[in-house]
């Protein structure tokens, strides 16, 4: 690991190590892997309520009488239909369809919205983002990034917690946003508390957004409540049962969100879709046909945990790499994610994965992987 001094740290730091957390760096950040355990983190989720240090992500905000129109230039599906308080999962492609960022934006105003965007892609996406501003001054682009504290409040539990906590607060409903109340909104500048409702687990979730000052409070009021802290290691089991996406492991520049299976956040078919950035290359990858498409894959056999970069294997040939795997500790089966030509992406069919030279029997799932248990 990189030295911790030379990364970048959260504003939750203090309280992480407060906890025993297990401090490893990711995307340039010093971060919490674990606290009591990856398994049991990732239950806790799935049966009650967990809490994610999120702060590393950035927060932006773009308002203006061009901000509209310059969004929609940006951004894969259309952001005129959102309504005030409303959000999306939308992407930012470069001019030959990769994937620059997975995000959400929220419109917070006629005139102003609040994008969310992954940690490990800050600088790179606000680079983009201002390099491709309107020289007409019609669109403000501010970075909020180190303004916030942020925690990802994520279980079947999570909205009682919440309650409890904010009783006067309007809380949102799924892909919503609203101030967060009591709000620590002050006159010097410093930014509103909100709470988003999104979520990366596939349980019902919240994103607290609170001043920095403010962001070590939350996270002890949330302990004193019973939330259970978690890790990068629980968030990546949790959302990969779920098939959902990780930037920089299944979503990359070299790869278009038609290869990821994203298409319907794409609004290629769209009427009311304008041009954005991408666009011509991924109408010109659909006529032509996908080299290839992400796809989940499930070891048939027990075996070691499966990793990123572990090849797949059909009738002996190589025909693609793992970019995700774990144990899924809701299903105690391995499973993965990995970029297939579509002759292999049948489900049912039988593949392997090789693992430091030994091979495990593996076939073609479905997703989501897990599946909550009807009631």
């Amino acid at each position: 690991m990189s030295d911790p001094a030379l990364l970048k740290h959260t504003p939750l730091e203090s309280a992480h190590v407060a906890c025993g957390a297990r401090m490893v760096e990711f995307g340039g950040w010093y971060m919490p892997v674990q606290y009591s355990g990856i398994m049991e983190e990732h239950r806790a989720v799935r049966s009650a309520s967990g809490m994610f240090d999120i702060s590393h992500m950035g927060e932006v905000i773009v308002s203006g009488p061009g901000a509209l129109a310059w969004l929609e230039s940006l951004l894969t599906n259309r952001v005129g239909k959102l309504a005030v308080t409303r959000g999306q999962y939308t992407l930012m492609l470069d001019e030959r369809g990769g994937v620059i960022d997975d995000l959400i934006i929220y419109r917070t105003g006629e005139l102003s919205y609040f994008l969310v965007i992954n940690g490990a892609c800050r600088d790179l996406d606000l680079e983009w983002m201002h390099g491709h501003l309107p020289s007409d001054g019609s669109v403000v682009l501010q970075d909020q990034g180190n303004d916030y504290a942020a925690i990802a409040l994520q279980g079947p539990d999570a909205e009682k917690a919440l309650r409890a906590l904010y009783p006067a607060c309007d809380i949102p409903k799924r892909n919503g946003i609203a101030p967060l109340i009591p709000s620590h909104v002050a006159s010097d500048g410093i930014v509103p508390s909100l709470v988003a409702r999104t979520g990366y687990t596939g349980e019902d979730g919240f994103e607290l957004f609170v001043p920095v000052a403010h962001g070590i409070a939350l996270w002890e009021s949330l302990l004193a409540a019973g939330v259970k802290p978690c890790g990068l290691g629980s968030r990546d089991t949790l959302r990969l049962e779920m098939g959902y996406p990780l930037n920089g492991s299944d979503l990359s520049r070299d790869r278009t969100p038609l290869e990821a299976g994203l298409d319907r956040f794409v609004g290629l078919d769209d009427p009311e879709k304008v041009d954005f950035y991408g666009r011509k290359a991924l109408e010109q990858q659909r006529s032509e046909g996908l080299p290839s498409r992400l796809t989940p894959l499930k070891l048939s056999v027990q075996g070691p945990p499966l990793r990123s970069h572990y090849p797949v294997l059909a009738d002996g040939v190589a025909v693609g790499e793992t970019c995700s795997g774990a144990l899924s500790p809701s299903l105690g089966e391995g499973i993965a994610m990995a970029y297939l030509p579509e002759v292999c992406r049948i489900p049912g069919t039988q593949l392997e994965i090789e693992v430091r030279g030994r091979r495990y029997a593996a076939s073609i799932a479905t997703l989501p992987f897990y599946k909550k248990p009807s009631l």
